[in-house]
């Protein structure tokens, strides 16, 4: 959808002067793009709150409204007779900015960030994005649940396991290419679905669809994404796959607009978000979406979203608490896509699972985003993968994993214990906010040079010989959420170091 208003008389125009006087409940009206609309029957209904909107009313509010909104959104669900025309952009008043400090600091920070040659793993990437994003961009991409236990063992859990690698094999070709769901990739990844892609990117998730071609991985397009859908399929290129994750709405005729409308588009997979029937508490979004709405979120009013739950919560009241495996037949029904339960998180349900007849389970906890102290998606597949072989269902579904992984290795660990594949989240749209599209497609490139050279010293050349004994998981089921210091080793060995900044230029 192109944005640019097409041209006409200024005499057609509506002034900033006209749309300046409905500022109100009663009648308000918003800027977005340089054309008007009528806002006022909508505020009761708006996900994030009727405050947010009123902020803006009579005024240009573009700037807010970019980043977390597809761009086919007022299409979509605003009356064309309210969409009032185009408006003289040279005739709205400009708002008076208050200088930020932070701000000022912040662009200081991007002009003298690490050159993209020195990040060396995922991690680097994390480092830099938490010094150049925006502070509520940042808060809501780092955010975990509550005291954030679980997002922490994610990653943690993988520090649990150890190989037990073969030697004298012929290692001198590797090919980690594996299929997923009748798909081949060039590594056992895939990009799993991430919220509001334009807080860390102007483009947002069109850079992932990028990347995720050059390195022929699959992406999982997010129903909360900054970009739209159809943007998101007109963006990949050649036989390029990609998977639809859905939260599903409470409305079930949307929820089978949607589906089939992304099967019309070619998606090859339908990932049913299954662990958050109400959004979690991520106390560093909800700190920090507080501080950015003001004051008046404490008034009295008609405004049922309190704003002070963060971001998350506020894009996502449409999603349906009722969901349950009665639904499944009726998926089954209005799709033939590969149907698959996203955020799985116990043996009982992955057997269920299979009963129902669905062709996949993320094992995963929403990258710690939910229920705080749900184990790690890695832990849990320790445990099923037994149960299947005991049963001789191991193929009768396909297993995936997410949540945590920032390194090769941690691939390699879960395909051994049995996993078709992993997702990864955050990593993605760290480097996506520090470096654009180079910072992705090095992210992508430094995992698979890791994943050959560790394929090479465990021992394996492909991924059919990865397998239980290559690791010993034994002590994935001990859960410390402390770790007493090593203070020998705290005081002799150098901590790996984060890229360089940039010596500040004399001026």
């Amino acid at each position: 959808m192109n944005h640019q208003p097409r041209s006409q008389p200024n005499s057609q125009r509506l002034s900033g002067e006209e749309v300046s006087k409905h500022d109100n409940g009663d009648s308000c009206w918003v800027i977005i793009h340089g054309r008007a609309y009528d806002v006022t029957d909508f505020l009761p209904e708006h996900p994030g709150g009727s405050k947010i909107i009123l902020k803006y009313a009579g005024k240009d509010a573009t700037e807010t409204y970019e980043p977390i909104h597809p761009p086919d959104t007022l299409d979509k669900y605003l009356d064309k007779s309210k969409h009032l025309g185009e408006v003289d952009m040279s005739t709205v008043k400009k708002e008076q900015e208050e200088e930020d400090p932070d701000e000022e600091a912040r662009q200081e920070r991007i002009k003298t960030k690490p050159i993209l040659e020195q990040c060396y793993n995922l991690m680097d990437f994390e480092s830099v994005a938490r010094k150049v994003m925006k502070k509520t961009a940042w808060a809501y991409y780092s955010s975990g649940a509550d005291d954030e236990i679980t997002m922490r063992e994610n990653h943690s859990a993988y520090h649990k396991i150890w190989f037990r690698p073969r030697v004298l094999e012929d290692v001198s070709k590797i090919d980690f290419s594996t299929s997923m769901l009748g798909t081949k990739v060039d590594i056992p990844f895939y990009i799993t679905a991430t919220a509001l892609g334009k807080l860390g990117h102007p483009e947002g998730e069109v850079v992932l669809t990028r990347a995720a071609r050059k390195h022929n991985v699959i992406q999982m397009i997010p129903t909360l994404a900054s970009c739209s859908f159809d943007e998101l399929c007109d963006a990949r290129e050649g036989d390029q796959v990609q998977w639809l994750q859905l939260y599903v709405n409470s409305k079930r005729d949307i929820t089978k607009k949607i589906v089939q409308h992304a099967e019309k588009r070619g998606c090859k997979g339908l990932f049913i978000t299954v662990d958050a029937p109400q959004l979690g508490r991520r106390e560093k979004d909800m700190r920090s979406k507080f501080s950015d709405v003001g004051s008046n979120v404490q008034s009295s009013g008609g405004d049922q979203v309190d704003r002070s739950q963060g971001a998350a919560r506020a894009i996502s009241s449409f999603i349906d608490p009722a969901l349950s495996w009665k639904d499944i037949p009726w998926f089954q029904s209005i799709t033939k896509m590969p149907i698959i339960l996203k955020g799985v998180q116990r043996v009982e349900d992955v057997i269920r699972a299979i009963e129902s007849g669905v062709q996949g389970v993320v094992l995963s906890n929403h990258g710690g985003r939910q229920l705080d102290f749900a184990r790690s998606g890695i832990e849990v597949l320790s445990e099923v993968m037994p149960v299947l072989r005991e049963r001789g269902w191991e193929d009768r579904i396909e297993i995936y994993v997410d949540g945590g992984i920032r390194r090769a290795t941690d691939i390699i660990k879960a395909l051994c214990l049995g996993a078709k594949g992993v997702g990864i989240g955050r990593p993605f749209l760290f480097a996506m906010s520090a470096y654009g599209l180079p910072g992705v497609d090095r992210a992508m490139q430094l995992l698979k040079d890791e994943m050959e050279m560790n394929m090479r010293l465990i021992g394996c050349s492909s991924v059919s010989q990865l397998n239980p004994t290559l690791v010993d998981s034994r002590a994935l089921n001990v859960h410390n959420t402390t770790v007493p210091g090593d203070t020998l080793g705290l005081s002799v060995y150098d901590p790996l170091a984060s890229p360089a900044w940039k010596a500040k230029a004399n001026l």
